[in-house]
């Protein structure tokens, strides 16, 4: 069997898993195709339960990121298994939209705040705790959007969140440069269709509209990120540091197709 990613028998914890449709359960089974053990770990025991016949006879750790214990929990949980850590994936993601939709100079405090610590320095605190389980030339993977400029009003506050964590990309990669190789980069998909999407308000007509703008007018899939984030968690990419990797199908450039432009201005007749 070719291993032309070089991922075989290497550990992976993968973040994030919800159900089939999760963005981290494409990622968990395309590395297990290729040869590689996952660990997953998920956010709750009753998340643990809700997907124990997908995650059957796998290795599945408890771990909500806003508590710092039991950051702390799971790093002693997978220290003492021994296991060298040969990646991370970082699919872990929250903003507070419980009373609708609003203006986003009407984001509370509260709720951009437990935003960047659920869906950024989560990513910073499970760095650290998981650093010397770490192999030297190890790989993390975070996954963020395909552009933090759209100012896309049914995805509230969440743009300015996720450009946080790209620009964590570049100060993780600067600090444990100082001793090790580790890579952080994020892959950066634009519309995909996952449960925890269809439940921000107006997003599947925002689904809808990026099928037509993009040139194959066909939605981007999820196993299309999925491919991305397991080539950047493979030593085939060891040149690509720092980076998000926007993942569109061709969307950013063809805002201006003319069927799109036809269609707006005859709405408009």
């Amino acid at each position: 069997m070719s291993d032309f990613l070089k991922l075989a028998g290497k550990n992976v914890v993968v973040t994030g898993v919800a159900n089939r449709k999760s963005v981290a359960w494409h990622i968990a089974k395309t590395l297990e195709e290729a040869g590689a053990t996952v660990i997953y770990v998920v956010r709750s025991e009753a998340r643990k339960e809700s997907t124990a016949k997908l995650l059957a006879d796998r290795q599945v750790l408890v771990c909500d990121v806003e508590h710092q214990d039991q950051i702390d929990r799971l790093r002693d949980e997978l220290t003492a298994t021994g296991q060298t850590i040969h990646g991370l994936v970082h699919s872990i993601a929250f903003a507070d939209y419980s009373e609708g939709m609003k203006p986003f100079h009407e984001t509370t405090k509260a709720q951009f705040l437990q935003a960047v610590d659920i869906s950024c320095f989560s990513l910073v605190k499970l760095s650290n705790a998981l650093k010397d389980m770490f192999d030297p030339d190890a790989s993390v993977v975070t996954i963020s959007i395909s552009t933090t400029r759209m100012a896309s009003e049914n995805y509230g506050f969440m743009a300015p969140i996720k450009a946080a964590l790209d620009s964590s990309l570049a100060f993780l990669t600067k600090s444990f440069s100082n001793f090790s190789r580790v890579r952080f980069n994020a892959v950066g998909p634009s519309l995909l269709k996952t449960s925890a999407s269809a439940g921000i308000p107006g997003y599947v007509d925002a689904y809808l509209y990026a099928e037509q703008v993009i040139p194959r007018k066909a939605a981007l899939t999820t196993q299309e990120a999925a491919d991305v984030a397991v080539f950047l968690l493979s030593p085939r990419s060891s040149g690509i540091q720092a980076q998000n990797i926007a993942v569109d199908a061709g969307m950013s450039i063809n805002y201006f197709d003319r069927d799109v432009i036809g269609g707006v201005l005859k709405e408009k007749q």
